[in-house]
Protein backbone atom coordinates (compact mmCIF):
# COMPACT_ATOMS: atom_id res chain seq x y z
CA UNK A 1 0.00 0.00 0.00
CA UNK A 2 1.22 3.51 -0.81
CA UNK A 3 2.08 5.76 2.13
CA UNK A 4 1.72 9.51 2.61
CA UNK A 5 3.46 11.31 5.44
CA UNK A 6 1.68 14.25 7.12
CA UNK A 7 2.96 16.84 9.54
CA UNK A 8 1.46 16.43 13.00
CA UNK A 9 -0.89 19.44 12.72
CA UNK A 10 -2.38 18.16 9.45
CA UNK A 11 -2.69 14.62 10.83
CA UNK A 12 -4.68 15.93 13.80
CA UNK A 13 -7.06 17.79 11.48
CA UNK A 14 -7.59 14.62 9.44
CA UNK A 15 -8.24 12.60 12.60
CA UNK A 16 -10.87 15.13 13.72
CA UNK A 17 -12.59 15.12 10.31
CA UNK A 18 -11.72 18.77 9.71
CA UNK A 19 -9.48 18.15 6.67
CA UNK A 20 -9.94 15.68 3.85
CA UNK A 21 -7.26 16.63 1.34
CA UNK A 22 -3.52 17.03 0.96
CA UNK A 23 -1.46 18.89 -1.61
CA UNK A 24 1.56 17.20 -3.20
CA UNK A 25 4.36 18.43 -5.47
CA UNK A 26 6.58 16.10 -7.52
CA UNK A 27 4.18 13.18 -7.01
CA UNK A 28 6.48 10.16 -7.12
CA UNK A 29 3.65 7.84 -6.01
CA UNK A 30 1.43 8.58 -9.04
CA UNK A 31 -1.65 9.07 -6.88
CA UNK A 32 -5.01 8.57 -8.58
CA UNK A 33 -8.71 8.12 -7.81
CA UNK A 34 -9.60 4.90 -5.91
CA UNK A 35 -6.06 4.46 -4.57
CA UNK A 36 -5.96 3.39 -0.92
CA UNK A 37 -3.12 5.15 0.89
CA UNK A 38 -1.82 4.70 4.42
CA UNK A 39 -1.50 8.07 6.19
CA UNK A 40 1.48 8.52 8.53
CA UNK A 41 1.64 11.13 11.31
CA UNK A 42 5.19 12.53 11.57
CA UNK A 43 4.73 13.37 15.25
CA UNK A 44 8.33 14.55 15.59
CA UNK A 45 9.61 15.15 12.05
CA UNK A 46 13.26 14.56 12.96
CA UNK A 47 12.58 11.36 14.90
CA UNK A 48 11.13 8.58 12.68
CA UNK A 49 10.62 6.39 15.74
CA UNK A 50 7.71 8.66 16.70
CA UNK A 51 5.99 8.38 13.33
CA UNK A 52 2.77 6.37 13.41
CA UNK A 53 0.00 5.36 11.00
CA UNK A 54 -3.35 7.04 11.64
CA UNK A 55 -5.54 5.29 9.08
CA UNK A 56 -6.27 4.68 5.43
CA UNK A 57 -7.34 7.31 2.90
CA UNK A 58 -9.36 6.30 -0.17
CA UNK A 59 -8.76 8.90 -2.86
CA UNK A 60 -11.97 10.20 -4.44
CA UNK A 61 -10.69 13.18 -6.44
CA UNK A 62 -7.36 14.48 -7.77
CA UNK A 63 -6.98 18.01 -9.18
CA UNK A 64 -3.72 19.14 -10.76
CA UNK A 65 -2.86 22.76 -11.53
CA UNK A 66 0.03 25.20 -11.34
CA UNK A 67 0.68 26.92 -8.02
CA UNK A 68 -0.04 30.28 -9.64
CA UNK A 69 -3.53 29.06 -10.66
CA UNK A 70 -4.75 28.27 -7.12
CA UNK A 71 -8.11 29.94 -6.41
CA UNK A 72 -10.44 30.35 -3.44
CA UNK A 73 -12.40 27.28 -4.60
CA UNK A 74 -9.32 25.14 -3.88
CA UNK A 75 -9.09 26.24 -0.24
CA UNK A 76 -10.77 24.14 2.47
CA UNK A 77 -12.95 25.69 5.13
CA UNK A 78 -13.28 29.04 3.38
CA UNK A 79 -9.60 29.89 3.86
CA UNK A 80 -8.23 32.76 1.79
CA UNK A 81 -5.78 32.18 -1.03
CA UNK A 82 -2.18 32.79 0.17
CA UNK A 83 -0.11 35.43 -1.57
CA UNK A 84 2.38 34.19 -4.20
CA UNK A 85 5.24 34.85 -1.78
CA UNK A 86 3.51 32.82 0.95
CA UNK A 87 2.85 29.96 -1.46
CA UNK A 88 6.50 29.81 -2.50
CA UNK A 89 7.72 30.12 1.08
CA UNK A 90 5.50 27.26 2.27
CA UNK A 91 6.29 24.81 -0.51
CA UNK A 92 10.00 25.61 -0.62
CA UNK A 93 10.13 24.74 3.07
CA UNK A 94 9.16 21.17 2.19
CA UNK A 95 10.40 20.74 -1.37
CA UNK A 96 13.41 23.03 -1.68
CA UNK A 97 14.31 26.14 -3.69
CA UNK A 98 13.50 24.64 -7.12
CA UNK A 99 9.77 25.30 -6.56
CA UNK A 100 8.33 28.12 -8.71
CA UNK A 101 4.81 29.42 -9.25
CA UNK A 102 4.70 27.32 -12.44
CA UNK A 103 5.33 24.10 -10.51
CA UNK A 104 2.29 21.78 -10.71
CA UNK A 105 0.56 20.72 -7.49
CA UNK A 106 -1.74 17.73 -7.04
CA UNK A 107 -4.71 18.38 -4.74
CA UNK A 108 -5.65 14.95 -3.44
CA UNK A 109 -9.11 14.59 -1.84
CA UNK A 110 -10.01 11.47 0.13
CA UNK A 111 -12.36 9.63 2.47
CA UNK A 112 -10.64 8.67 5.72
CA UNK A 113 -10.91 5.47 7.77
CA UNK A 114 -8.91 5.66 11.04
CA UNK A 115 -6.88 2.78 12.38
CA UNK A 116 -8.28 1.08 15.44
CA UNK A 117 -6.04 -1.27 17.39
CA UNK A 118 -9.01 -3.38 18.47
CA UNK A 119 -9.92 -3.95 14.83
CA UNK A 120 -6.38 -5.22 14.13
CA UNK A 121 -6.64 -7.53 17.14
CA UNK A 122 -9.98 -8.92 15.98
CA UNK A 123 -8.60 -9.69 12.52
CA UNK A 124 -5.42 -11.33 13.80
CA UNK A 125 -7.13 -13.51 16.43
CA UNK A 126 -10.34 -14.26 14.61
CA UNK A 127 -12.34 -12.77 17.49
CA UNK A 128 -15.22 -10.41 16.80
CA UNK A 129 -15.02 -7.47 19.18
CA UNK A 130 -16.65 -4.06 18.90
CA UNK A 131 -14.37 -1.28 17.75
CA UNK A 132 -16.22 0.96 20.20
CA UNK A 133 -19.18 0.30 22.43
CA UNK A 134 -21.12 3.45 21.54
CA UNK A 135 -21.07 5.94 18.67
CA UNK A 136 -22.66 9.22 17.74
CA UNK A 137 -24.17 9.25 14.25
CA UNK A 138 -24.65 12.48 12.31
CA UNK A 139 -26.52 11.92 9.04
CA UNK A 140 -27.83 14.17 6.30
CA UNK A 141 -29.19 13.97 2.78
CA UNK A 142 -29.61 16.51 0.03
CA UNK A 143 -31.19 16.85 -3.39
CA UNK A 144 -30.42 19.62 -5.86
CA UNK A 145 -33.83 19.90 -7.46
CA UNK A 146 -36.00 17.66 -5.23
CA UNK A 147 -36.16 15.42 -7.13
CA UNK A 148 -32.74 15.89 -8.64
CA UNK A 149 -29.12 14.81 -8.20
CA UNK A 150 -28.90 13.60 -4.61
CA UNK A 151 -26.40 12.35 -2.08
CA UNK A 152 -26.26 11.04 1.47
CA UNK A 153 -23.60 11.87 4.03
CA UNK A 154 -22.86 10.43 7.44
CA UNK A 155 -20.24 10.76 10.16
CA UNK A 156 -19.63 8.34 13.03
CA UNK A 157 -17.79 9.58 16.13
CA UNK A 158 -16.81 7.88 19.35
CA UNK A 159 -17.88 9.40 22.65
CA UNK A 160 -14.69 11.51 22.73
CA UNK A 161 -15.74 13.06 19.39
CA UNK A 162 -12.99 11.32 17.42
CA UNK A 163 -14.17 10.83 13.83
CA UNK A 164 -14.35 7.13 12.98
CA UNK A 165 -16.08 7.35 9.59
CA UNK A 166 -16.81 10.30 7.30
CA UNK A 167 -18.47 9.38 4.01
CA UNK A 168 -20.58 10.88 1.26
CA UNK A 169 -22.40 8.71 -1.30
CA UNK A 170 -23.93 9.88 -4.56
CA UNK A 171 -27.42 8.40 -5.09
CA UNK A 172 -28.47 9.59 -8.54
CA UNK A 173 -31.85 11.26 -9.09
CA UNK A 174 -34.10 11.08 -6.04
CA UNK A 175 -35.84 13.28 -3.47
CA UNK A 176 -34.49 15.04 -0.41
CA UNK A 177 -36.46 12.83 2.02
CA UNK A 178 -35.22 9.66 0.33
CA UNK A 179 -31.64 10.95 0.55
CA UNK A 180 -32.13 11.68 4.28
CA UNK A 181 -33.42 8.16 4.92
CA UNK A 182 -30.63 6.60 2.87
CA UNK A 183 -28.06 8.52 4.92
CA UNK A 184 -29.44 7.04 8.13
CA UNK A 185 -29.49 3.55 6.59
CA UNK A 186 -25.86 3.80 5.44
CA UNK A 187 -24.79 5.07 8.87
CA UNK A 188 -26.54 2.31 10.83
CA UNK A 189 -25.19 -0.35 8.48
CA UNK A 190 -21.70 1.07 9.09
CA UNK A 191 -22.25 0.94 12.87
CA UNK A 192 -23.44 -2.66 12.60
CA UNK A 193 -20.27 -3.63 10.70
CA UNK A 194 -18.27 -2.19 13.60
CA UNK A 195 -20.32 -4.31 16.05
CA UNK A 196 -21.35 -1.18 17.93
CA UNK A 197 -23.89 -1.80 20.70
CA UNK A 198 -25.22 1.68 21.41
CA UNK A 199 -26.03 4.37 18.85
CA UNK A 200 -27.07 8.00 19.32
CA UNK A 201 -28.46 9.41 16.06
CA UNK A 202 -28.49 13.14 15.31
CA UNK A 203 -30.15 14.61 12.21
CA UNK A 204 -31.61 17.98 11.28
CA UNK A 205 -34.53 16.30 9.48
CA UNK A 206 -37.51 16.60 11.83
CA UNK A 207 -39.48 14.32 9.51
CA UNK A 208 -37.05 11.40 9.66
CA UNK A 209 -36.39 11.72 13.39
CA UNK A 210 -40.07 11.88 14.34
CA UNK A 211 -41.01 9.06 11.97
CA UNK A 212 -38.28 6.87 13.47
CA UNK A 213 -39.56 7.74 16.98
CA UNK A 214 -43.13 6.91 15.92
CA UNK A 215 -44.38 10.46 16.50
CA UNK A 216 -45.17 11.01 12.81
CA UNK A 217 -46.86 8.48 10.54
CA UNK A 218 -45.12 7.56 7.27
CA UNK A 219 -47.67 8.79 4.74
CA UNK A 220 -45.41 8.70 1.68
CA UNK A 221 -45.60 5.16 0.29
CA UNK A 222 -42.20 5.51 -1.37
CA UNK A 223 -40.67 5.76 2.11
CA UNK A 224 -42.44 2.73 3.59
CA UNK A 225 -39.86 0.10 2.54
CA UNK A 226 -36.80 1.96 3.82
CA UNK A 227 -38.62 3.00 7.01
CA UNK A 228 -39.48 -0.64 7.75
CA UNK A 229 -35.92 -1.72 6.95
CA UNK A 230 -34.57 0.93 9.31
CA UNK A 231 -36.83 -0.18 12.15
CA UNK A 232 -35.49 -3.73 11.79
CA UNK A 233 -31.93 -2.42 11.62
CA UNK A 234 -32.42 -0.23 14.69
CA UNK A 235 -33.71 -3.20 16.67
CA UNK A 236 -30.34 -4.94 16.29
CA UNK A 237 -28.65 -2.49 18.68
CA UNK A 238 -28.87 -2.72 22.46
CA UNK A 239 -29.78 0.97 22.56
CA UNK A 240 -30.58 3.57 19.93
CA UNK A 241 -31.79 7.15 20.32
CA UNK A 242 -32.94 9.71 17.76
CA UNK A 243 -32.42 13.45 18.31
CA UNK A 244 -33.32 16.32 15.98
CA UNK A 245 -30.69 19.07 15.93
CA UNK A 246 -30.38 22.46 14.19
CA UNK A 247 -28.82 22.39 10.74
CA UNK A 248 -25.77 24.34 11.93
CA UNK A 249 -24.88 21.47 14.27
CA UNK A 250 -24.92 18.97 11.42
CA UNK A 251 -22.23 20.59 9.27
CA UNK A 252 -19.96 17.56 9.02
CA UNK A 253 -22.65 15.35 7.50
CA UNK A 254 -23.80 18.23 5.28
CA UNK A 255 -20.21 18.66 4.04
CA UNK A 256 -20.07 14.96 3.17
CA UNK A 257 -23.27 15.35 1.12
CA UNK A 258 -21.90 18.32 -0.81
CA UNK A 259 -18.54 16.65 -1.43
CA UNK A 260 -20.29 13.67 -3.00
CA UNK A 261 -22.53 15.89 -5.12
CA UNK A 262 -19.71 18.19 -6.22
CA UNK A 263 -17.49 15.24 -7.13
CA UNK A 264 -20.17 13.51 -9.20
CA UNK A 265 -21.48 16.64 -10.91
CA UNK A 266 -17.91 17.72 -11.61
CA UNK A 267 -17.29 14.42 -13.41
CA UNK A 268 -20.46 14.90 -15.46
CA UNK A 269 -19.41 18.41 -16.47
CA UNK A 270 -16.04 17.16 -17.68
CA UNK A 271 -17.70 14.44 -19.77
CA UNK A 272 -19.94 17.04 -21.44
CA UNK A 273 -17.07 19.48 -22.10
Amino acid sequence: MKKLKLDHETAELVRKGEQWSTWRLFDDKDLSVNDEVELIDKVQPDNPETWQPIGVATINKVIEKRLTDITAADMEGGATVPSPDDILRTFRQYYGPTVTLSTPVKMVHFDFQPINEMASHAVSTGEVKPLVEEVKVFADGGSRGNPGPSASGYVLLDMNDTVLVDKGIYLGITTNNQAEYQALKFALEEARKMHVRRVDVYMDSLLVINQMKGIYKVKNRDLWPIHEALKRLASEFEHISFTQIPRELNKRADSAVNRALDDELGKSSKKMA
